[in-house]
C-alpha cells in the first residue's frame, strides 16, 4: 500500500508563540520505492517522520496508508500505537538493541511484544536476518557485530511485522560512505521485493545512489513548495 501525506502541518507551542516545525507538506511514497527526505539540521525531518509514524499527531492534516488512515489531529496514542504495529516499520537512528539479545533474540523479542511466542516466529526471524545477510551471525550480541551489521539488524526487525511502511531515520549517520551505501541499497532492495513504501531521512546525498526519489525539506516545507500566505494585519 502506498503512504500518503496529505497537508500535514505540526505546530509547537514556542514560549508565548508557535513554531511551526512542519508547514503543508503532501507527499505519496508508492509501494515498493524509498523516498529520501534531506534537509538541513532542524529542517522538521524528523517531526515529519514523528507524525508518519503515529508518534505525533499533526495540528492538521492527515497520514494514510492506502485508503485507511494512521494519524490525524486528536488521534489518541492507543489508537496510533494500533495503527504503528498494523501497518508501520520503524527504523531509529541508533539500532537501539538490547545488548543481552542476540541477533536472532532481538527479532523474536519484537514478535513476542506483539502477542506471539518466540519457537513461532523463529522461522521468520531467520528468513529476515538471511534477507539482509546476517544468517551467519545470529548467535552474536550486538557487541560482537559492526555498526553497519548492527543497523541491518534493525531493519530485519523492523519487518518482522511485515508492515506496509517502513520509515528510516538516519540510518547511514555512524557509518562511513561505503557502508551507508550498502544500507541503503539494502532498504530500498527489500521495499521493491516485499512491496513496503519506504520513506528514508538522510543527510548524506552520496551514499544515496539506489533511491527512487529525494525530496528536500526546507523550514518545514518540501522545496518548491509555495510559501504559505501571511496574514497582513
Amino acid at each position: 500500500m502506498d503512504l500518503h501525506l496529505d497537508h500535514v502541518t505540526l505546530v509547537y507551542p514556542d514560549g508565548a508563540g508557535t513554531l511551526t516545525a512542519v508547514d503543508d507538506v503532501s507527499r505519496t511514497v508508492p509501494a515498493g520505492t524509498t523516498t529520501a527526505l534531506l534537509g538541513p539540521s532542524g529542517a522538521g525531518k524528523s517531526s515529519l517522520l514523528a507524525v508518519a509514524a503515529g508518534l505525533t499527531p499533526p495540528t492538521s492534516g492527515t497520514v494514510r496508508v492506502g485508503d485507511a488512515v494512521v494519524n490525524a489531529p486528536g488521534t489518541r496514542a492507543r489508537g496510533a500505537a494500533r495503527a504503528r504495529l498494523a501497518h508501520v516499520g520503524l527504523v531509529f537512528q541508533q539500532p537501539q538493541l538490547l545488548g543481552s539479545l542476540t541477533a536472532l533474540e532481538q527479532l523474536e523479542l519484537t514478535a513476542v511484544l506483539r502477542g506471539e511466542r518466540a519457537s513461532s516466529a523463529r522461522g521468520r526471524a531467520r528468513e529476515l536476518l538471511a534477507a539482509v545477510g546476517l544468517e551467519r551471525e545470529e548467535r552474536r550480541l550486538p557487541a560482537q557485530l559492526s555498526g553497519g551489521q548492527r543497523q541491518r539488524v534493525a531493519i530485519a526487525r523492523a519487518l518482522m511485522g511485515a508492515p506496509d511502511v517502513l520509515l528510516v531515520d538516519e540510518p547511514t549517520s555512524a557509518l562511513d560512505t561505503a557502508r551507508g551505501a550498502a544500507v541503503v541499497r539494502l532498504v530500498t532492495g527489500l521495499a521493491r521485493e516485499r512491496g513496503i513504501a519506504t520513506l528514508l531521512v538522510s543527510h548524506d546525498e552520496d551514499t544515496l545512489g539506489d533511491v527512487d526519489a529525494r525530496v528536500h525539506l526546507v523550514d518545514g516545507r518540501l522545496a518548491g513548495s509555495p510559501a504559505a500566505p501571511q496574514l497582513v494585519p
